[in-house]
C-alpha cells in the first residue's frame, strides 16, 4: 500500500496577510553564491557551492501551532515543550463551511458535523475545522471573513480527550470586530488558562482531503525555546 501527502501549510512570504500585531516576514538572501564563495575561500578554487539568507518574522506567521504558554504564563514551557504525541495522529475533518463570517462555532455545530460523518470522537483525535476561509488568504478579507470557536466547543472536545485542533482561518476565535461586538474576547484561546490544549491556525486545503476520517495528520513544530508559537509543516497522509 502506498501513500500520498496533501499540503496543508501556506507559503510564507513578504506581503502575506497576517494577524494584526504580528511581525511580518522578511526573507532575504544575505550572501550571494559569489559572495559566499569569497567568504569561505572557495572562490580561490573556482567553486561557488552555496549561499545563505536571513529570516525575520513573528512566531505566529503562516501555518503555526500556538503553545500553551501563548495564553498561560504559568505553563511549564513554551513552544519547545509542545508534546509531539499530540502533533501526529488520526485526523478528523469537520465541515463547518456553512458558518458565516464572524459567526461562532458552537457545541451543537461540532456535534452536527460529527454526526454528518458518523464519527465518535476518540482520545487524541486531531480535529480539523474546515471553514474554507483560507481560500481568501491572499485578500484582506481573510482577516474578517471566518467563523471561530467558542470556549464551550473547545471544552466539549477536550472533555473527550482531544488535545490538538486546527482551523483553516487566520484565527481560532471569531474575527476581532465580532469578538468586541459580543464582548467575548479570545475566549477559545483563553481556555488555555484553565486547561492544557493546543491549536493550529492558517491551515489550507482541508477541502482536498478525500475522506473526513481514516487519514494521518502530521504537524511537527519547530523546537523554539521560549517562543509563544512555532511554525509547522502540516500534511495529511493518505493511504491509497
Amino acid at each position: 500500500m502506498g501513500h500520498r501527502l496533501i499540503e496543508l501549510s501556506m507559503e510564507v512570504h513578504k506581503g502575506m496577510v497576517i494577524y494584526p500585531g504580528n511581525v511580518p516576514p522578511a526573507i532575504n538572501v544575505y550572501y550571494s553564491h559569489e559572495e559566499y564563495a569569497k567568504e569561505t575561500g572557495a572562490d580561490k578554487y573556482g567553486v561557488e557551492h552555496c549561499n545563505n539568507g536571513v529570516i525575520v518574522m513573528g512566531d505566529h506567521i503562516g501555518t503555526h501551532m500556538d503553545s500553551w504558554f501563548h495564553c498561560n504564563p504559568n505553563a511549564p514551557g513554551a513552544a519547545e515543550a509542545i508534546p509531539l504525541e499530540y502533533c501526529y495522529g488520526n485526523g478528523v475533518v469537520l465541515n463547518l463551511t456553512h458558518k458565516g463570517p464572524g459567526e461562532e462555532i458552537l457545541v451543537e455545530d461540532i456535534e452536527a458535523a460529527l454526526a454528518e460523518i458518523n464519527h465518535e470522537v476518540q482520545p487524541l483525535d486531531i480535529i480539523l475545522l474546515r471553514t474554507d476561509a483560507s481560500k481568501q488568504r491572499h485578500s484582506p478579507n481573510y482577516l474578517k471573513d471566518h467563523p471561530g470557536m467558542t470556549k464551550e466547543a473547545v471544552h466539549w472536545l477536550l472533555d473527550r480527550g482531544v488535545m490538538m485542533m486546527g482551523i483553516d482561518a487566520i484565527g481560532f476565535d471569531p474575527p476581532i470586530d465580532a469578538m468586541f461586538e459580543r464582548g467575548k474576547l479570545w475566549e477559545a484561546h483563553r481556555v488555555m488558562r484553565e486547561r492544557e490544549y493546543y491549536h493550529i491556525e492558517n491551515l489550507i486545503n482541508l477541502d482536498q482531503i478525500p475522506e473526513p476520517t481514516g487519514f494521518t495528520f502530521s504537524a511537527l513544530p519547530i523546537k523554539l525555546r521560549g517562543a509563544t508559537a512555532a511554525p509547522v509543516r502540516a500534511v495529511a497522509i493518505i493511504n491509497d
